[in-house]
């Protein structure tokens, strides 16, 4: 396999599938391999790097027997145990994390679901952050009801969090209180709910690479946005305490070949960081575009000063972008900016987090919409804006802006509940799509 041939390919939106032979992943070149990995990245999702945080929100006593896990009930550990934070707790944490300076803010809770009281609670918490705060809001619960998603949604998160963890093969030597299916079950309903997902695993519980292949491209066939993978750090009391560590270049390899297979996604790494001396300077520089920065659940993650240190210093934009568009000069610039924390459509799932200073054909507006703002709103009209088609030529765009668009129009194709309410039923939204895929 030519490298660089596919690397171009790959930018030009040639999309890797399970029908293509990907073996070569396991024995390309790594240095080549990588540098591939950080030029589509930086083709198709710009330089901008997104920060979240998460908290854990009811700890321990889990009744589920994940076998990395520290929290389960069926391992002896030292974990920290104790029932939902009160909504105060989780506030204040938010808008220190907030006042940090990251983009999106999770509450995680062990247990396979969460309902009755404690389903009260959290909707409750998370009203109080969608009020009180201008981050992102994640929510990683477990398996929920249909019923829950939208409640969710409602209160003011964006974007639901649950792992596939493995392979469907080997993902019975992981847990078998749950299976791989009800894992897609619940991303699926979360998605039906309007609401973006994350989802990732653990490499280095003793898998195969082809596991790891695997469930790369299952997030892909999936259509995940955020992809966090994390690399197995062994707990004491865990099935796990025992394994080997992974190398960097083990690692390496694992996340450039997800950036391949996931070109347009968010791969965030997790845990696992900590096996680098750096602070992941590699894994930055093989196609990652997004962290988990502070503590993690039971292990400890990298301080959010030094990762925005780092990540300034490599070149990646850690704030919000906003893309303004100068009419006179046909151009677009970035600058730092926090206008759209303003914006209350941030949190419809509707926005990848990007605003940008319109003046398209004629299409002269007095505020400053997002672009996804703009398209929910004035179905009709845009088209009439003709808008570019940037499938014929992107030389002169800015990289990031066709993802803004691409991503725009992804979330009105995969989300029918959404689009069959801008668009009149009988709508062929192929030809809606058609500049974009």
């Amino acid at each position: 396999m030519n490298i660089t041939e596919l690397t171009k390919e790959i930018i030009n939106r040639r999309r890797l599938t399970r029908d293509d032979d990907l073996s070569f992943f396991e024995t390309a070149d790594l240095e080549e391999l990588a540098a591939g990995a950080n030029e589509i990245r930086q083709a198709l999702c710009g330089n901008a790097v997104d920060l979240c945080t998460i908290i854990n929100g009811r700890a321990g006593k889990c009744s589920e027997n994940c076998k990395f896990c520290a929290q389960s009930s069926f391992h002896h550990t030292s974990c920290e145990t104790y029932g939902m934070l009160d909504t105060d707790v989780v506030l204040a944490d938010c808008r220190a994390r907030e006042a940090a300076g990251v983009h999106a803010y999770s509450i995680v809770t062990a247990g396979r679901t969460v309902e009755g009281e404690d389903l009260e609670k959290l909707i409750h918490t998370y009203e109080e952050l969608r009020k009180n705060s201008k981050l992102r809001l994640c929510a990683s619960h477990g398996l929920l009801s249909p019923e829950a998603f939208f409640r969710l949604r409602d209160a003011g998160v964006t974007m639901y969090h649950t792992n596939i963890e493995t392979s469907r093969r080997n993902f019975p030597n992981i847990c078998t209180t749950h299976t791989y299916d009800d894992k897609i079950h619940e991303i699926k309903l979360a998605q039906a709910a309007g609401l973006a997902v994350c989802s990732g695993g653990i490499i280095g519980m003793g898998e195969t690479f082809a596991d790891r292949l695997d469930m790369a491209v299952s997030l892909s066939e999936l259509g995940i946005v955020s992809i966090p993978i994390n690399a197995l750090i062994p707990v004491p009391g865990t099935p796990f305490a025992e394994l080997p560590p992974l190398t960097e270049d083990d690692i390496i390899r694992a996340v450039a070949m997800f950036r391949y297979l996931n070109p347009d996604a968010y791969i965030r790494m997790a845990a696992g960081r900590s096996y680098f001396k750096d602070g992941g300077r590699r894994l930055f520089e093989a196609g990652v575009n997004a962290t988990i920065t502070g503590d993690m659940l039971t292990t400890v993650g990298n301080n959010t000063k030094q990762d925005q240190e780092m990540l300034t210093d490599m070149g990646f934009q850690i704030w919000r972008m906003i893309y303004e568009q100068h009419s006179s000069e046909n151009k677009l610039k970035i600058y730092d900016s926090t206008d759209c924390y303003d914006c209350s459509h941030d949190r419809s799932n509707l926005c990848t987090g990007t605003t940008f200073y319109s003046n398209w054909s004629g299409a002269d507006f007095t505020y400053q919409p997002c672009y996804l703002f703009f398209t929910v709103h004035s179905g009709n009209e845009k088209r009439n804006h003709q808008l570019p088609d940037l499938s014929s030529d992107r030389s002169g765009w800015n990289p990031g802006i066709f993802q803004l668009y691409q991503r725009s129009w992804q979330t009105l194709w995969t989300n029918r509940w959404l689009s069959d309410r801008i668009y009149p039923a009988g709508t062929d939204r192929r030809l809606l799509y058609r500049s974009f895929s």
